[in-house]
């Protein structure tokens, strides 16, 4: 990344390495950070993260709006039709109970 870039997390905590992220904001490695999520939910007063004057932090509310809870809704209806009518759904972490239908 170039040291004017910004690092932006909506997504999951696990992606980035706080202890990483910290260091590389610290050294100027990048400008700075915009974060919903953190590696750890369970955030003490010693986060390396929390005082830095380049980082904001969310608490993971980033992703919502009036039409992505409403697209939220309308995908969580189409995967129950999709088991009721004999489909696997879409998105499944474990599609391996499945496979003995």
């Amino acid at each position: 990344m170039k040291k004017t870039a910004y690092l932006i997390n909506t997504a999951r905590g696990g992606l980035i390495k706080d202890n990483d992220l910290a260091q590389a904001l610290n050294e100027g490695e990048i400008a700075g950070a915009g974060l919903d999520v953190l590696e750890d939910e369970n955030v003490n007063s010693h986060h390396p993260l929390l005082n830095l004057e380049n980082v904001i932090i969310t608490p993971h509310s980033a992703f919502y709006s009036e039409q992505a809870l409403k697209d939220l809704q309308y995908k969580a209806v189409q995967e129950v039709i999709r088991v009721l009518t004999g489909e696997n759904p879409k998105s499944c972490v474990n599609p391996e109970v499945f496979e003995n239908k």
